[in-house]
């Protein structure tokens, strides 16, 4: 009897050993569920996310109208997740979400699904797209799981992309001053105070509004400078009543000084 129970034992461990020895594709091949299910999930306990993945995959058509559809679906978008291909998993966790709304891991797909979009946000130099889908997402997360332990962090991730959102828009107005298009940089600096009131930029945006204000009074055809000169005073005003202590001024004043000349003397010779 003893005999029996240990040759079966030893069975066992060496049909376990020669799984072990078998990679994902070997096991694909046997066509056994059972097998690539489990095998899914101990390369996914191992944290082999894409020996994982691929067993997931391969697995989940033979499961789907069972209890383990929505796990296997999960498991695999977590897979991608964790091995940092965020547009896979997004799309994955996005698809779970839309088809198991009810899962138990509901809750965790859509703080995952947040996150991708938070981790695919370029720096402020680059279209921004990715940006404003990131802050939706984590916004609508907190909406609907108001209680979640994740919403600190995601609060602190929204103030964070916010300010790639603001720096974006000042470094796009900056690049038409710097290239000289004075005219198409007043109308962006002042559609970013417009869009974003309260950036952290605000003091540097209307500082450029009197400068490139300036540039293009002083640059124009003698019918439009002095139009172009009052406007520009009034953009100096405006920063002057905003930033009294601002280390701006010396240098903006000598600007206003020089439109103000410009006024009086176009002025006397008009009379």
């Amino acid at each position: 009897m003893k005999k029996g129970i240990i040759k079966i034992a030893i069975a066992a461990l060496v049909a376990a050993a020669s799984v072990s020895c078998m990679g994902p594709g070997k096991i694909i091949k046997t066509g056994d569920p059972k097998l690539m299910y489990s095998s899914a999930l101990d390369y996914y306990g191992k944290e082999k996310w894409s020996k994982a993945s691929t067993l997931f995959e391969a697995v989940q058509h033979y499961y789907i109208g069972t209890t383990a559809q929505d796990s296997i679906s999960f498991f695999n978008a977590r897979c991608k997740y964790k091995d940092r291909d965020w547009d896979t998993a997004s799309t994955l966790l996005d698809e779970f979400r839309r088809q198991f709304g009810n899962s138990v891991f509901i809750e965790d797909a859509e703080g995952m699904y947040a996150l991708c979009f938070y981790f695919m946000s370029p720096g402020p130099t680059r279209d921004q797209t990715i940006t404003s889908q990131a802050i939706v997402a984590i916004t609508e997360f907190m909406s609907r799981y108001p209680d979640s332990t994740r919403n600190e962090d995601f609060q602190n991730i929204i103030k964070e992309l916010t300010q790639r959102l603001h720096d974006k828009a000042y470094i796009n107005a900056y690049t038409y001053y710097k290239i000289g298009r004075h005219k198409s940089a007043i109308v962006a600096f002042k559609n970013a105070l417009k869009q974003y009131p309260d950036t952290s930029h605000r003091e540097e945006i209307m500082y450029y509004i009197v400068k490139s204000s300036y540039e293009l009074a002083h640059n124009s055809i003698e019918s439009k400078q002095t139009d172009r000169y009052l406007s520009m005073l009034d953009s100096y005003y405006s920063f002057l009543s905003e930033f009294p202590e601002s280390t701006h001024l010396k240098e903006l004043g000598r600007l206003a000084k020089e439109a103000k000349d410009y006024m009086d003397k176009n002025n006397k010779e008009n009379i």
